[in-house]
């Protein structure tokens, strides 16, 4: 029997309804929909889809809404107005409760829930293919909460954790390639966020939000998937300090699969996974670093951002499907980890923290 996964950061919403994929179906045979197809760079090269998730016995995910606002003058796709941003993160929400009604998929939102959870999933009785994946729901940048009253709405519809920024401008914190503070309305919604005890993602701060997040936040603080800036020298990475900070509040690094933030030397659309030979065990070496600065593996997990905008033409090469993570089991033998830390890294360390962050829920 294959150990549980825990992945801490899928876009399935965002890649059943902007990319039309229909999660349900064989992985094989959403490629094969868009073999001819290209209007995106990972066409016909997707790694998820729930029957793909049931075969790697990843039967829990942290599932997100994703729509960024883009001001006049951006290069960045994105949305005119933050209406139309909370629009897409409805028909998102909406695909997700498609996927609960027809028992594909089943929302996390509280202890009791959780635990409900995994007792089906560690029952041997009942078939992986009949189990549901639950799925606990984030926001991945904030843009799309039009005013702060938005959150309670979406906290009522079980949003549990939120990043403020992406990639670039946002409104309540910029994000990935800038520069810059957390604004205004940014320590405004974190004040919301704490009074109901949501998490806060630190994925995608800039250096200097990053500093005031933890500085301000007092609630429950995760970093969903982010690697190693001593390994990948980029802003998007966690320097030393940073990962040292999140230690001592206790919190947990999702490692992430994008090629270009496991090894220096890829390129976005230009570098090839098979020529560098950028594996899965790379990954390691992110952990293992923050590992020596822990001194153990309880901050250590899986956030993939598998199609995360990218597909097999960005992630490792020997991963097909993200039923592959298993492969991790061995790979963490061979570099020495205990049956105790792999627990830790495959679900462990996520579930702990969640028992913490919402045991007064």
């Amino acid at each position: 029997m294959s150990r549980l996964i825990f992945d801490a950061h899928l876009d399935l919403s965002m890649n059943a309804i902007e990319w039309n994929r229909d999660l349900t179906r064989p992985l094989a045979e959403i490629r094969q929909r868009e073999m001819h197809m290209s209007d995106k760079n990972d066409r016909g090269k997707g790694t998820v889809c729930l029957p793909e998730l049931r075969k790697g016995n990843i039967g829990l995910v942290v599932a997100t809404q994703l729509a960024r606002y883009t001001p006049q003058g951006s290069a960045l796709a994105g949305w005119n107005s933050p209406q139309q941003a909370w629009a897409m993160t409805q028909a998102q929400l909406a695909w997700y409760r498609e996927m609960e009604a027809i028992g594909e998929m089943v929302q996390i939102r509280n202890l009791t829930g959780l635990n409900a959870h995994l007792a089906l999933w560690n029952d041997q009785s009942t078939a992986a293919e009949l189990k549901p994946v639950g799925y606990i729901l984030s926001l991945e940048g904030a843009d799309s909460l039009v005013d702060i009253s938005y959150l309670q709405r979406a906290y009522d519809d079980g949003l549990r954790a939120v990043g403020l920024s992406h990639f670039g401008p946002g409104r309540y914190a910029p994000g990935t390639k800038m520069q810059g503070p957390v604004t205004p309305a940014g320590f405004e919604l974190m004040r919301e966020m704490s009074r109901l005890n949501m998490i806060l993602d630190t994925t995608h701060l800039t250096d200097e939000g990053f500093e005031q997040a933890l500085d301000c936040y007092d609630g429950p603080i995760w970093s969903s998937h982010h690697n190693v800036r001593k390994i990948v020298p980029n802003q998007r990475q966690l320097a030393d300090h940073q990962i040292k900070r999140l230690i001592e509040r206790g919190a947990v690094i999702g490692g992430m699969l994008d090629c270009w933030a496991m090894d220096i030397r890829f390129i976005d659309m230009v570098s090839d996974p098979w020529q560098l030979d950028i594996r899965l065990e790379h990954l390691v070496d992110h952990w293992d670093h923050i590992c020596q600065l822990a001194g153990n593996s309880h901050h250590i997990a899986i956030g993939s951002d598998l199609d995360g905008i990218f597909g097999t033409e960005q992630s490792p090469w020997d991963l097909n499907s993200i039923a592959d993570l298993q492969k991790y089991e061995s790979i963490l033998e061979r570099r020495g980890y205990s049956e105790t830390d792999i627990d830790n890294i495959f679900s462990g360390n996520w579930l702990r923290f969640l028992r913490e962050a919402w045991k007064d829920d």
